[in-house]
C-alpha cells in the first residue's frame, strides 16, 4: 500500500527525484574520494616530509569538499521541496474524497479518525519520503561505493567487513521488528485521543452543566495515558539503536586498529592506507545504520499509508452516473415518489413509501413527533443520503441522474443545527453566493430578522464569527444561517426546523417578510412548532415514517387524529384555530 501511494503521488515529481539521486551520487562519490585523498597525503605527503604534494592534495581536498557542501544543499533541497509537495496533494486528495463522502461514510471513520489520517498520518508518510531523499539514496550509493574503495586499499582487512556488517543488521533489525506493532498501536490512540478531546470541547457546556468534569478530566487522562505509556515504549526500543550502532563502530574501529598494526609492522599496509580503510569502513557501517534507521520508520509509514489508502479507496455510496444530466428546464420543481430509507444495519426503514410534490410558489411543511423522519426526509433531498427506495426528483429528473453541482445549485438549505464558519457575518452569507453584494447582504438580513443585531455590532457585516457561531445566540446563528440561504436565491428552499430558537413574535415576522421573497420557489419546512407552519400550502403529518395525514391545517385539524394531537399538546385547538 505504501509503495503504490508513494508511485501515484511521487510520479509528477520525476524530474526532481533524478536531480535529488545525481545530486546525491555527487556527493557521496566525493565523501568517498576523500579518504583516499587523505591517505596520500599522509603516506606521500606527510610520511616523506613534502609539503609542496600536502598543500597540492590539501586544495584538491578543499575542492572535493566544497562539491560535496554544495551537491548535499541542493539534494536536501529538492528533496524537501518534493516532499512537502508529496505531503501538499496528499492532503488535498484526501480532502477532497473525504468532501466526496456522505453522511454514512463520515460517520463510518469518524471526524476524529479522518483529521488524524490527513494530518498526523500524511506527515509520517511525508517524513519517510524526505528521509529517503536525503538519506536513504546515498546509503546504498555509499556502501557499495564505499566496499569497493575499502577492497582496493587493503583486500587482507576486508573480511572484517563480513563479520561488522551483519552484526549491525541483525541487532538493529531485532529492534526494529520489536518496534513496529507499538507504531500500529499509537495510531489507533492518536485517534482516541482526538476524539475524546473533540467530544468534550464540542460538548463542554453539557460537562459543565453535568459537573462532570473529574469524569472527563478521568477519561482523558486515561487515553492519554495509553498513548503516552505505547510511546515511551516504543522510544525505549528506538533509544537502543543508536547506543548499539556506536558499539559496533567502535568495535569496529578498534579491530581495524588492532588487526591493522600488525599488517603495518610487516610491512604489508601503510598507516595512510590504514587509516584510509577505516575511514571506509566506518562509512560503511553509517549508510547500513541510515538504511536500517529508514526501515524503521518504514513500518510507522507503511500503517500510515494503510490508513490513508482506506480513506482513499472508499467510494462514497452517493454514486455518480457516468453521464450526469448537466442541464434542466428551472420549473422550481421537487417530487418524492414512493420513497423508503433504512440505515445500514437497522432492523426497519426509518421511511416508508413516502410521496409528495411540491411545485413553483408552493410550500410544504413536514410535522410529526420526535424521530418520525422528518430530518431524514429532508436530507434525501440533497443526496445527503441515496433514497434505498424510490425516487427524489427535482424539475423531473431523478437526482441520481442529475449533476452534483447542478442539483446543489437549485437548493438551499438550512440545517437543524445551524453551522457558522470562522470569519466574519459577510463572509458567512457569502457561502450562499460569492458575488453578493453588500447591499443583498443587508435585504436578505432584514428579511431574516437579523439586520438590527448585525447593525449592532461594532463592525456589522465585518463583525468577526467564531467557529460554530460560538460568540453569537443560537437565535441569531438561525437568522444569519436563514439569510445566507436566501443570498443564494435558490428554485428549492429547505428548512430543517429553522425557526425553533426564535420566539413567536419574531418567527411571525420572519415568516411574513420570507413570503414574497420566496413566492417564486418551491419550500419544504420541517417544523415541530405548528404555528410555523400554519399557513403552509400543503401539510405533510410523518409518524414512524410513512404519512398519516395530508393536507391544509383546518382540514387536518378535523380529519386526522395525529395532527390534531400535536396540535393540542402545544395550544388549545380554538387558539390555533
Amino acid at each position: 500500500m505504501l509503495l503504490r501511494l508513494l508511485r501515484t503521488y511521487l510520479r509528477p515529481y520525476r524530474r526532481l527525484l533524478t536531480y535529488v539521486v545525481l545530486l546525491q551520487l555527487v556527493s557521496t562519490m566525493a565523501s568517498l574520494y576523500l579518504p583516499s585523498l587523505n591517505a596520500d597525503i599522509i603516506d606521500k605527503g606527510v610520511a616523506k616530509g613534502d609539503t609542496g604534494y600536502i598543500v597540492h592534495l590539501g586544495g584538491w581536498m578543499l575542492l572535493v569538499s566544497a562539491i560535496q557542501i554544495v551537491a548535499s544543499i541542493a539534494a536536501v533541497y529538492f528533496g524537501a521541496r518534493t516532499a512537502m509537495s508529496f505531503g501538499r496533494d496528499l492532503r488535498a486528495s484526501i480532502f477532497h474524497r473525504v468532501g466526496r463522502f456522505s453522511s454514512r461514510e463520515v460517520g463510518q471513520f469518524g471526524a476524529a479518525s479522518l483529521i488524524t489520517r490527513n494530518t498526523n498520518d500524511v506527515q509520517q508518510v511525508q517524513m519517510l519520503v524526505v528521509l529517503t531523499c536525503t538519506m536513504l539514496v546515498a546509503a546504498p550509493i555509499t556502501c557499495i561505493g564505499g566496499v569497493i574503495l575499502a577492497l582496493r586499499e587493503d583486500v587482507g582487512l576486508s573480511w572484517l567487513m563480513l563479520v561488522c556488517v551483519p552484526i549491525l543488521v541483525i541487532a538493529i533489525g531485532l529492534i526494529i521488528r520489536k518496534m513496529v506493532p507499538g507504531f500500529r498501536l499509537m495510531q489507533d490512540l492518536i485517534d482516541s485521543v482526538n476524539r475524546v478531546l473533540r467530544e468534550q470541547i464540542a460538548g463542554i457546556r453539557v460537562v459543565r452543566a453535568f459537573v462532570r468534569e473529574p469524569d472527563e478530566t478521568k477519561r482523558f487522562s486515561a487515553a492519554n495515558s495509553d498513548l503516552t505509556e505505547t510511546a515511551r515504549r516504543v522510544g525505549r526500543l528506538q533509544a537502543l539503536i543508536f547506543p548499539t550502532v556506536m558499539i559496533v563502530l567502535n568495535c569496529s574501529s578498534v579491530a581495524v586498529l588492532w588487526f591493522g598494526a600488525s599488517r603495518v609492522d610487516s610491512g604489508k599496509l601503510q598507516i595512510g592506507t590504514l587509516t584510509a580503510f577505516l575511514s571506509y569502513l566506518i562509512l560503511i557501517l553509517t549508510s547500513v545504520m541510515m538504511a536500517t534507521f529508514m526501515l524503521m520508520m518504514v513500518p510507522r509509514a507503511a500503517v500510515c499509508a494503510e490508513r490513508i489508502a482506506e480513506v482513499l479507496d472508499t467510494e462514497s455510496s452517493i454514486a455518480t452516473t457516468a453521464n450526469p444530466v448537466t442541464e434542466v428546464s428551472s420549473r422550481s420543481e421537487l417530487e418524492l415518489r414512493e420513497v423508503s430509507f433504512q440505515y445500514p444495519g437497522a432492523v426497519a426503514p426509518v421511511l416508508r413509501s413516502v410521496s409528495f410534490r411540491v411545485t413553483r410558489g408552493q410550500t410544504t411543511a413536514i410535522i410529526g413527533s420526535t424521530g418520525a423522519g422528518k430530518t431524514t426526509l429532508l436530507s434525501l433531498i440533497p443526496r445527503l443520503f441515496d433514497a434505498t427506495g424510490g425516487s427524489v426528483l427535482v424539475d423531473g429528473v431523478d437526482i441520481r441522474e442529475l449533476d452534483e453541482n447542478a442539483l446543489w445549485s437549485r437548493i438551499g438549505i438550512v440545517p437543524q443545527k445551524p453551522y457558522l464558519f470562522s470569519g466574519t457575518v459577510a463572509s458567512n452569507l457569502r457561502y450562499g453566493n460569492p458575488d453578493a453584494s453588500d447591499d443583498e447582504l443587508w435585504r436578505c438580513l432584514e428579511i431574516a430578522q437579523g439586520r438590527d443585531f448585525v447593525e449592532a455590532m461594532p463592525e456589522q457585516l465585518h463583525a468577526p464569527i467564531a467557529q460554530g457561531g460560538t460568540n453569537v445566540s443560537g437565535g441569531q446563528r438561525q437568522r444569519l444561517a436563514i439569510a445566507r440561504a436566501l443570498v443564494r436565491k435558490p428554485e428549492i428552499y429547505l428548512f430543517d426546523d429553522s425557526f425553533s430558537a426564535l420566539d413567536l413574535g419574531t418567527d411571525a415576522r420572519l415568516r411574513a417578510a420570507l413570503r414574497p421573497t420566496i413566492a417564486d420557489a418551491a419550500v419544504v419546512i420541517v417544523a415541530q412548532r405548528v404555528s410555523t407552519i400554519i399557513d403552509a400550502d400543503q401539510i405533510i403529518v410523518l409518524e414512524d415514517g410513512e404519512i398519516v395525514g395530508r393536507g391544509r391545517h383546518d382540514e387536518l385539524l378535523e380529519n386526522n387524529a395525529t395532527y390534531a394531537e400535536i396540535v393540542q399538546s402545544q395550544l388549545t385547538v380554538e387558539a390555533v384555530a
